[in-house]
């Protein structure tokens, strides 16, 4: 597949379950919230946890430490990561959608443009 179709394809795959987590992670901890469990209070506590030990660097660099924090192609980066990110740090959901969008394109690029030195560079050292 030629990577200028497989790019835009790859960036609606990532982003459908966005759509769904941001508004739906809200939902889901006020579910978890309604009745005392261990799942609710155990979500709760590390939310809290984490908003208290990051928030300086969130307000430090605000909306672009989500995009960095999805665009960086690492394991357990990535648009899932930054719904919760977005949704533990409260970023309205429409803010959070298009900031984790950015994110995705960015990786994309990153990782179409690593994929086509990677093959260019092999066609070379292959052909010798």
């Amino acid at each position: 597949v030629p990577w200028f179709l497989a790019l835009p394809v790859a960036i609606v795959g990532n982003m459908v379950p966005v759509l769904v987590l941001v508004p739906g992670l809200d939902r889901l901890s006020r579910f978890l919230m309604s009745f005392p469990n261990p799942l609710g209070r155990l979500l709760t506590w590390r939310a809290e946890r984490l908003r208290l030990t990051q928030s300086h660097n969130f307000k430090k660099y605000g909306a672009i430490a989500l995009v960095i924090f999805v665009a960086i192609p690492l394991p357990l980066t990535g648009a899932w990561s930054g719904a919760l990110v977005a949704w533990i740090f409260r970023i309205p959901i429409w803010k959070a959608i298009l900031l984790v969008g950015l994110g995705v394109v960015i990786a994309g690029v990153i990782v179409t443009a690593l994929t086509l030195s990677g093959t260019r560079l092999a066609e070379i050292l292959l052909a010798k």
